[in-house]
C-alpha cells in the first residue's frame, strides 16, 4: 500500500455537482470560494451527458454509451449522446482553464468509479454491466485509460496544478452487499467478491500514478479499510451517516495517513448554523477516537455532504463559503 502521508490537501473543497447550467459562472464561483483547492464542477441540470454517469461514459476509451428510456446503455459507436457529453466536458474545461490562470495549488476532478459505473450502465440486453464479470473487466480498463487521457488534458490546461482524482462510488456498498437490482426489479445481482472489488479499484486508482486519488461514497457503511488497501489517499463521506461502528476503521485510516474529506454542510437548501456548529460533529468524532486535536487540520478537509445539484444557486454559493469558514474554525480551535 502506498504512503499517502506524502500528499497535502486543502482545508475545504466541493464534492462535484453544482446547480444551473452556466459553466463560466460556476467555475468563477468555485475557484473564488476554494482558491487553494477548487474542483472541476459538474452541471447535470444541462441534461443527458452532463449527469455523472453520462459524463464518465463520455471519457471511456473504445466503449460508447447512449441514452435509452431505462438509462445509459453501451453501444457500438459514438453517437450524439457521447458527442454531447464530450462537448459539455469541453465547455467545463474551458471555464476551469479561464479561472485558474497561474494557479499552482490543487485541482480536483471527479469521475464515477468502476463499480458504480458497472451498476448503472446497461449491456445491450438491458442488464447492468455488473451482471457480466468480463464486461466489468473491460469497463474498468476502458475507464482507467480514459481517466489517464482526461488527467493529461486537465494538466495541459492548468499546468501548475497538482491534480487530485476523485472516484464517485455511491453504489459501492450495494455492489458489495448484493443490493443492486436487476433490470426487472424482481431480483438483485449477487454480491461481488471483496477482493475483486478491491483489485479493480486498485487498477483504476493506478490511472493517476504519483497523484492522490480520493474515493467518495455518500452511503452508510463506507468500506474504509478496503478503500485504503486499494490505494485511496483520501475517503470522502457524509459525516451524518457515520455510526460508532465506523470508529476503528476511521482511526486506523487517520493513523495510516489517509485524508478524510468530511461532508458537514447539507447539500440542499437549509438554514446553515454558525461555522463552529457545523464542525461540532468532527470534534466529537475526534474525541471519541482519542486522536490529538492538533491532527485535525492535517487530516481533515471539509466538504458539503454530497453534490449540490439539488440546491438553489444562491444556497450552493453559501454552502461553499460555509465549508471554508468551518475549516478555518476547525484549524483555529481544534479543541
Amino acid at each position: 500500500m502506498s504512503d499517502n502521508s506524502q500528499f497535502t490537501f486543502g482545508p475545504a473543497t466541493g464534492v462535484g455537482s453544482m446547480p444551473g447550467g452556466d459553466a463560466r459562472e460556476t467555475a468563477k464561483s468555485v475557484t473564488g470560494s476554494f482558491d487553494d483547492f477548487p474542483h472541476l464542477a459538474e452541471l447535470p441540470a444541462r441534461g443527458p451527458g452532463a449527469d455523472m454517469i453520462g459524463r464518465t461514459a463520455g471519457l471511456l476509451v473504445e466503449l460508447y454509451a447512449r441514452v435509452e428510456p431505462s438509462g445509459w446503455r453501451l453501444g457500438d459507436r459514438p453517437g450524439r449522446d457521447t458527442k454531447r457529453a464530450r462537448a459539455w466536458l469541453g465547455e467545463d474545461l474551458d471555464a476551469l482553464e479561464e479561472f485558474t490562470q497561474g494557479h499552482t495549488g490543487q485541482v480536483k476532478v471527479q469521475a464515477v468509479g468502476p463499480w458504480t459505473l458497472a451498476a448503472a450502465l446497461e449491456l445491450r440486453n438491458g442488464e447492468a454491466v455488473l451482471s457480466d464479470p468480463g464486461a466489468c473487466r473491460d469497463l474498468a480498463a476502458s475507464l482507467a485509460e480514459g481517466l489517464r487521457l482526461h488527467l493529461a488534458e486537465v494538466a495541459r490546461r492548468v499546468p501548475g496544478a497538482q491534480l487530485v482524482l476523485q472516484l464517485d462510488e455511491p453504489s459501492l456498498v450495494a455492489v458489495l452487499t448484493g443490493r443492486v437490482r436487476s433490470a426487472s426489479g424482481y431480483r438483485t445481482h449477487r454480491a461481488v467478491d471483496r477482493q475483486l472489488v478491491e483489485s479493480t479499484l486498485r487498477d483504476v486508482v493506478g490511472a493517476h500514478p504519483g497523484g492522490p486519488v480520493v474515493v467518495h461514497s455518500c452511503a452508510p457503511d463506507v468500506p474504509f479499510a478496503l478503500l485504503r488497501r486499494a490505494g485511496a489517499a483520501g475517503v470522502s463521506f457524509d459525516l451524518s451517516l457515520l455510526t460508532e461502528r465506523d470508529d476503528d476503521a476511521i482511526g486506523e485510516a487517520v493513523e495510516g495517513g489517509t485524508r478524510l474529506l468530511v461532508g458537514v454542510v447539507p447539500g440542499t437548501d437549509t438554514a446553515l448554523s454558525d461555522p463552529a456548529g457545523s464542525v461540532m460533529g468532527v470534534r466529537t468524532l475526534w474525541r471519541r477516537l482519542g486522536l490529538r486535536p492538533g491532527l485535525l487540520a492535517e487530516a481533515v478537509t471539509l466538504t458539503p455532504t454530497c453534490g449540490l445539484a439539488g440546491a438553489s444557486p444562491q444556497y450552493a454559493r453559501q454552502a461553499l463559503a460555509h465549508c471554508v469558514r468551518a475549516a478555518r474554525s476547525l484549524a483555529d480551535n481544534p479543541e
